[in-house]
């Protein structure tokens, strides 16, 4: 991984974990798109599926990325700044794609700055809550035939502490989510909900648009 602090990027390998990439930016103040969770494919598998848990427009948050198509062409899409123009725009599609437009190798996160962090639970009552300030990153997990909800969210100071005051709950450590999906992360029934979908064990991914096809074909 290549870490540009002074831009806030950070270059990461598509087979890069998701906690490896939490190590390598630790105690630099800046933190990636998605929370302290490891979930199947890394890097990669995270891109492919448009993120995780997210609050926020995910596609913004990857500057860009380099990708093998179909076909086995390598594809170099986006760059390292953020108001990134030249050429076609193949990150925005490429990100969410489940596989469709290819494999990505490489992938160059947008980085944000915090001075604290807070990862919580609290029981789930089935329905996600508005919470003021809303935290970045939201899903509900089943557990132990228990419902949880996670929080994690990072910012100044007082706005961290003003989340932990509207959210309550316990502390939560860095989980592990990749044995709960041994045959494949996709979307269906399952005991991981994010504000996106419900993901299952070997479920399928979204149905595609025709345009969409038919850019993977061109690919």
């Amino acid at each position: 991984m290549e870490l540009h602090a002074a831009d806030q990027y950070l270059v990461a390998p598509a087979e890069a974990g998701l906690l490896e990439v939490y190590e390598r930016l630790s105690g630099t103040g800046l933190f990636p798109p998605f929370p302290p969770v490891e979930l199947p494919g890394g890097v990669g598998g995270l891109v492919a599926r448009g993120g995780f848990a997210q609050a926020f427009f995910f596609p913004a948050e990857v500057l860009g990325l380099t990708f093998k198509t179909p076909k086995g062409r390598v594809v170099r899409a986006g760059g390292v700044v953020v108001k990134n123009v030249q050429g076609y725009d193949l990150v925005r599609p490429f990100v969410g794609s489940f596989g469709l437009l290819g494999e990505a190798l490489e992938v160059v996160f947008r980085l944000r700055p915090g001075r604290a962090s807070a990862f919580l639970r609290r029981p789930f009552s089935g329905e996600f809550p508005a919470l003021s300030p809303a935290p970045r990153f939201l899903f509900a997990l089943e557990e132990g035939g228990a419902g949880w909800l996670y929080a994690y969210h990072f910012g100044h100071e007082k706005e961290v502490a003003r989340f932990r005051e509207a959210f309550g709950g316990q502390e939560a450590e860095p989980l592990d989510l990749r044995p709960l999906f041994p045959q494949g992360m996709g979307v269906g029934e399952g005991p991981l909900r994010d504000l996106r979908f419900s993901w299952g064990d070997g479920g399928k991914p979204p149905a595609a648009p025709g345009l969409f096809r038919r850019l993977a074909e061109a690919l």
